[in-house]
């Protein structure tokens, strides 16, 4: 099913839904399971936002996209530097629908920093199990230059106290992006998972969701992964659900965990409560920060990759 009210596009598979906001940067404000939502309520009301908003002094709620780069950044280009900002330039500007079907909507949205466009098919079904979400991506450059880019999916699913994260078990440890009061330590610092000692002493199991009251903001990367690893999930007891996300190796082995309780944003009122898995062409925040990981689209190339989620119904 597909329909439209006051410009949100609602898509359907039985008892699972997701409501689509063009408007609003592509936002997936909804995912729902028999009424159950999945994905962080927002923080303020959903509004406006110009090309230099701040992302924590907006709503910061449900699914982004980011692109070309999650941190704020000065990037040289052939064409000149660039300035990025914030979660990078896709939800900041409305969305063009390219193709509507049944339980299907592709959108394309065109980033201003850098001339990217990034072209987004969703497709939602029933199985045997629960329900999947088939995403697909295209980037492709508008110009005549080489263009530098990075993605992130910028997944942030609710989460409560005793929820779990599952990760391969080929991943022990996580490379650290940055972490709340510095509680797990600095940028660039190796954290064991899933149990990691705290920077001040003592052990923490990050794989299980806490209360709102530990204040808890963390951000970590793991790979390059292995075909079969590039996989992270969510078990929410209460939801009767467990959110799987697969990707794929060769075009994005990177998975980035943005674990939230409480810890963000800095400013007062309403915090996250939320547990973000986010596949990611790079083990950084930053497009200014290169390494292997590094992606260029030459003038008029196009690069797509997929990316699956599984919500299964498990026992509460």
């Amino acid at each position: 099913m597909v329909g439209v009210e006051k410009e949100n596009v609602l898509i359907a598979a039985g008892d699972f839904s997701l409501t689509l906001l063009p408007q609003f940067g592509g936002k997936i404000a909804s995912i729902r399971v028999k009424g159950k939502e999945l994905l962080q309520a927002p923080l303020s009301p959903i509004a406006p936002r110009t090309q230099t908003t701040a992302f924590d002094a907006c709503d910061a709620s449900g699914w982004d996209e980011c692109l070309p780069s999650v941190a704020t950044c000065l990037v040289e280009t052939t064409a000149g530097v660039a300035e990025i900002p914030d979660h990078g330039d896709l939800w900041r500007v409305e969305w063009q629908p390219m193709v509507t079907e049944p339980n299907s909507v592709t959108y394309r949205g065109e980033c201003f920093s850098l001339p990217l466009r990034l072209e987004r098919t969703l497709t939602l079904s029933e199985t045997a199990r629960g329900w999947t979400l088939s995403c697909h991506y295209w980037v492709t450059n508008l110009s005549s230059e080489s263009v530098p880019w990075s993605w992130a999916a910028h997944t942030l699913f609710a989460a409560e106290p005793g929820d779990t994260i599952e990760l391969p078990q080929s991943i022990q440890s996580l490379r650290l992006e940055g972490s709340g009061g510095g509680r797990l330590g600095v940028n660039g610092d190796e954290v064991r998972w899933p149990v990691a000692e705290l920077a001040h002493g003592g052990r923490t199991d990050l794989s299980v969701a806490q209360a709102a009251a530990s204040k808890i903001g963390d951000k970590l990367f793991a790979g390059p992964l292995a075909t079969e690893d590039c996989w992270c999930a969510l078990r929410r007891p209460s939801a009767g659900v467990r959110i799987k996300v697969s990707f794929e190796a060769e075009a994005t082995p990177y998975l980035g965990l943005w674990i939230c309780y409480g810890g963000w944003p800095d400013r007062p009122g309403p915090k996250q409560q939320c547990v973000a898995m986010e596949p990611s062409t790079a083990p950084v925040d930053s497009l200014a920060e290169t390494g292997p990981w590094s992606r260029v689209l030459e003038p008029g190339d196009c690069f797509s990759w997929p990316m699956e989620i599984e919500i299964e119904r498990i026992v509460r």
